[in-house]
């Protein structure tokens, strides 16, 4: 994880901590940002709310933190996924895959996460740093790609793994409210079709 989550994962916990930060995340998803509570997370987990103050200080500590752990757990998922296979191309479509299969519970606690941000400089700070790290495995997916010889990118890398994150988290408000699945076949073609245009390569011949 980042400088962000370090700075925040000082206090003792261990292990424990770890899995008290998906409990964490579990209730943000349910309750939402505001309404996610050092009682609720007691609740939910078992761990008595003074022990939940000694791993994490305050209560903003903890949901940011939380949310840095959802990230890099994402991030070290499509690390995996990356490292099974050598094309490019290959990569770049199994972590599309992936963040379009993305449960409707995570996209619900990215929301809150989001929608508290845009009214908060700080939370700004912390989703500016997370979304950096997610788009960091997409980046060096292009760059290999690249240097392969594989892509010729008719745009900037950064703009062309921009929009198809974009594409990818654009779900985000319809699968919540339930207008679309995340299994919508067309979306995925039409995201990849984007993407093979982007990079200058026909999907058919990889």
């Amino acid at each position: 994880m980042s400088n962000l989550g370090s700075g925040r994962a000082r206090r003792a916990g261990g292990a424990k901590r770890t899995l008290v930060l998906d409990q964490v995340i579990a209730v943000l998803a349910d309750r939402g940002y505001a309404g996610t509570r050092y009682a609720d997370v007691s609740e939910a987990s078992g761990v008595a709310v003074s022990t939940l103050q000694g791993y994490f200080g305050s209560r903003e500590d903890m949901l940011i933190e939380a949310f840095g752990r959802a990230t890099a757990v994402a991030v070290t998922a499509m690390d995996e996924l990356v490292a099974q296979f050598d094309d490019p191309w290959q990569q770049l479509v199994a972590m599309v895959d992936r963040g379009l299969s993305t449960d409707i519970a995570t996209w619900r606690m990215l929301m809150e996460f989001w929608t508290a941000a845009a009214h908060d400089a700080e939370l700004q700070e912390h989703a500016a740093a997370l979304a950096g790290q997610y788009r960091e495995p997409f980046v060096d997916a292009v760059r290999r790609g690249v240097e392969s010889g594989a892509f010729t990118p008719r745009f900037e890398i950064a703009t062309v793994v921009e929009v198809v994150v974009a594409a990818i988290v654009g779900q985000l408000y319809p699968v919540v409210l339930g207008h679309r699945t995340p299994q919508d076949k067309d979306y995925r073609e039409v995201v990849l079709a984007q993407l093979a245009f982007a990079l200058t390569i026909d999907p058919t011949e990889r």
